[in-house]
């Protein structure tokens, strides 16, 4: 009789110890182990959730656009005038030069400075093709790229301030950068916006155009919900905080130009493209289909 109890008792301890087991493993199912930084870093954001970043990237756009105009009359982030004047720049070798003799090569420092300008913004929207490789919605690339921006801005400020003339024009014709290393700046410059707006352009928002304002405009006038303030119109209101942040932006740089050089604004912008850059790891994920 002792015996069999022993062997009951034995065999109904074992199969407590089971059942505490099987119910451990089934907590742990339904209870998964917290993800590693990294691993946090390789989901995908939101972009319905990713408008304060964005709207900070239409806030640099028209800080650094800002700078750039203000020392040499050329945006460095617009591109379409750049364009336009490489254009006439062109045209000008079928004119006939001031001694009517050959044509007109002349190549003036506006022109050096819009090719500058738009060859650098290429080349920084050219890195923007990462993306493809590592996936336009992914932590690790938004900050990566953002941080890549920190680089150029600083690398831009770097250069204007060693290269001696770190100031701004005093009247329309007095262009203040005119040396090697201020085209070199103004190419940073350049390029960090050229990247910028392809990370944009990749997370398909309303704020796509981070750079350019007139299709904002056009398309922000041509909403059939433009007038109807009673309701929230998501694509409407995203073109208005895109019109505003641009402004504020170069409102914010012309103030601090008043201020200090053209470098420390720089400085200033780099430091707010970091904030961008950590922001980027607290912005929502993407929901996770059941």
């Amino acid at each position: 009789m002792s015996a069999v109890t022993i062997i009951d008792g034995g065999s109904q301890l074992q199969i407590a110890c089971n059942s505490k087991e099987t119910y451990d493993a089934e907590l742990a199912m339904e209870k998964p182990s917290r993800p590693t930084f990294w691993q946090h870093l390789n989901t995908d954001v939101d972009p319905d959730h990713s408008m304060g970043p964005l709207a900070a990237f239409c806030f640099m756009s028209g800080f650094m656009d800002a700078i750039s105009f203000s020392a040499i009359y050329v945006w460095c982030g617009f591109q379409t005038g750049n364009s336009v004047q490489l254009a006439i720049a062109i045209a000008r070798l079928w004119e006939p030069n001031s001694s009517d003799v050959g044509s007109n090569t002349a190549f003036y420092i506006a022109e050096q400075h819009a090719i500058t300008s738009l060859l650098s913004f290429q080349a920084g929207a050219f890195f923007g093709r990462l993306a493809e490789r590592m996936g336009p919605h992914k932590r690790s690339w938004l900050v990566l790229s953002t941080f890549v921006q920190v680089l150029l801005t600083m690398a831009g400020a770097l250069v204007i301030w060693k290269s001696g003339q770190n100031n701004i024009a005093a009247k329309r014709g007095d262009r203040s950068w005119t040396n090697a290393l201020s085209f070199i700046g103004l190419a940073f410059m350049s390029a960090s916006l050229g990247l910028q707006g392809v990370v944009a352009k990749r997370l398909n928002t309303q704020f796509n155009a981070t750079l350019v304002l007139t299709t904002v405009w056009i398309e922000l006038i041509a909403d059939p919900q433009l007038f109807n303030v009673r309701q929230k119109v998501i694509t409407r209101d995203h073109r208005i905080i895109v019109v505003i942040a641009t402004f504020v932006g170069a409102f914010v740089s012309q103030a601090i130009l008043a201020q200090i050089s053209p470098a420390g604004a720089l400085c200033i912008g780099a430091g707010v493209r970091v904030l961008i850059a950590l922001a980027w790891i607290v912005i929502p994920g993407k929901p996770v289909a059941e």
